[in-house]
């Protein structure tokens, strides 16, 4: 069986990405789900004296370990101010020290989601960009706008976004 991780670029308790990210991972069929919380991936902060100093910290070879271990990826980022949150972008520096291509070429569905109507555009838009010289394999994005309009107990409620969502999924899950 096919193992896929799924995750948010948040830290938040309440994280609306990882709403949105494990909605998606429930929509692919006939593989073992692990869903990872870069709360429990704590890292000190990148800087290359500490790096010299310390070492590459275990939880940044940990979950380097889990992408490269995955047969798939589904990634939904969070937004601050245009663009990764801190902690996302903290552990993705960790993991560029480990392996330039930290993505490993492994299928990505890889999504934003905002309570604005840009759904985490902005985000999205310098991902595709960036990852692709990171080992990336984007296969398909998703951009979900007003989440609070269009997400409720679980799932998408919108259905002409949650049918695009779908046949993102389906395409993504044929990678695997």
């Amino acid at each position: 069986m096919k193992n896929i991780i799924v995750f948010a670029g948040s830290n938040s308790k309440k994280s609306i990405n990882k709403q949105l990210a494990i909605y998606a991972s429930s929509l692919v069929e006939d593989v073992k789900v692990d869903i990872l919380d870069l709360n429990n991936y704590e890292l000190p902060l990148y800087g290359i004296d500490y790096e010299v100093d310390h070492g590459i910290p275990d939880n940044a070879h940990k979950f380097l370990e889990a992408i490269k271990s995955s047969d798939g990826i589904i990634l939904s980022l969070a937004e601050h101010n245009g663009v990764y949150s801190t902690v996302f972008k903290n552990l993705f520096d960790w993991m560029s020290r480990i392996d330039g291509k930290l993505w490993s070429e492994k299928p990505m569905l890889l999504m934003a989601t905002s309570p604005g109507a840009r759904g985490g555009a902005t985000v999205l838009e310098i991902a595709k960009g960036r990852f692709a010289f990171m080992g990336g394999h984007i296969i398909e994005d998703f951009s979900f706008p007003s989440f609070n309009d269009n997400f409720s107990e679980g799932k998408i409620t919108n259905e002409a976004l949650n049918s695009d969502l779908k046949n993102k999924v389906a395409s993504f899950q044929k990678t695997l």
